[in-house]
């Protein structure tokens, strides 16, 4: 913080406790000319108003809140650039990435000098690492049917996962339904974590340039047919011939690939919205969908916990 700043709001602070003492101390004056415990002479309604002071504890607690006040403002930051006489801290500062505050916590660790932020993680490793530790030691198959890791894993889903999948887990439209065991990358324990540990980038070309509108409309047609879908027969002939561009990523059955992410088109579920118009922007102008890598956010323990519950949403359901 600047020097201006920290004195603007040094000066702030410091006016207003300052204000407030004096305020305070002008209403213990008597100003009115009339004697306290006498009639002010205004009456409304049938009420007289009579020349009391302050109540006595009223006042009381005015001083002990201007007291606390400078007391605060002596003892942690708060006068600018002012860092309290004992020097606590709420975190790291100008921290501008997750591996830079992992340094600093770790160094704080290291050095004995924790700041707020770097106690709350210390103390919440202490406590509950031995119990993400034990659940990580389980197989993911076995965690899917523990209620108690299941209730675990599900906070992780809320707190991380939702913004983007929805609280029920059900996706919105770009992000896919967790629960219907319709797959991009795979639904095995094992592929749900890798996705989750290293993230994907979808990669859904733009084909207007190379199929041109006619073309697209064409294909559009065919893929709508893979799942049943009522389209003009003749567009959809036409559609099948130049498939074979899209057959390299979703196989020539349609039923899509794990190994690029490509959704299968014969289940009429769409990611990005099943219309004809939908889908022809898809095919028009492409999709480039990001999933982040959560390894270096929550770690191996917590994803194993999270794979758990994702795999728990489609137990049981038909593939």
């Amino acid at each position: 913080m600047s020097s201006f700043w920290s004195i603007w709001i040094s000066v702030i602070s410091l006016g207003t406790i300052l204000g407030c003492f004096l305020l305070l101390r002008w209403c213990l004056k008597n100003k009115t000319g009339v004697k306290e415990g006498d009639d002010m002479h205004h009456d409304f309604d049938g009420i007289v108003e009579i020349n009391n002071p302050l109540p006595r504890w009223w006042t009381i607690m005015f001083y002990v809140t201007i007291v606390w006040g400078v007391i605060y403002l002596a003892l942690y930051p708060g006068l600018g650039n002012f860092q309290g006489l004992l020097g606590w801290e709420s975190s790291n500062q100008d921290i501008r990435s997750l591996e830079a505050s992992r340094e600093a916590h770790a160094q704080d660790l290291a050095n004995g000098n924790l700041n707020e932020y770097s106690r709350s993680i210390a103390a919440a490793e202490e406590r509950f690492g031995p119990i993400f530790e034990a659940y990580a030691k389980r197989d993911i198959e076995e965690l899917a049917r523990d209620p108690e890791a299941l209730k675990v894993g599900q906070r992780l889903f809320l707190q991380n996962c939702s913004q983007c999948h929805g609280s029920d887990a059900r996706g919105q439209r770009g992000f896919p339904n967790l629960t219907d065991h319709d797959w991009l990358y795979g639904g095995s324990p094992a592929e749900i974590k890798q996705t989750l540990m290293e993230g994907r980038r979808g990669a859904m070309p733009a084909w207007k340039d190379s199929l041109g509108e006619q073309g697209v409309k064409e294909v559009v047609a065919y893929a709508l047919s893979l799942s049943g879908r009522k389209v003009d027969p003749d567009l959809a002939e036409a559609g099948q011939s130049r498939f074979a561009v899209c057959a390299a990523c979703h196989g020539q059955d349609g039923q899509g690939n794990y190994a690029f992410g490509a959704p299968n088109l014969t289940d009429n579920i769409w990611l990005y919205g099943g219309s004809e118009q939908a889908v022809m922007e898809t095919v028009l102008e492409g999709r480039n969908g990001v999933m982040p890598a959560w390894k270096d956010i929550l770690g191996e323990e917590k994803v194993h916990l999270v794979t758990a519950y994702v795999y728990s949403l489609s137990l049981g359901k038909d593939e």
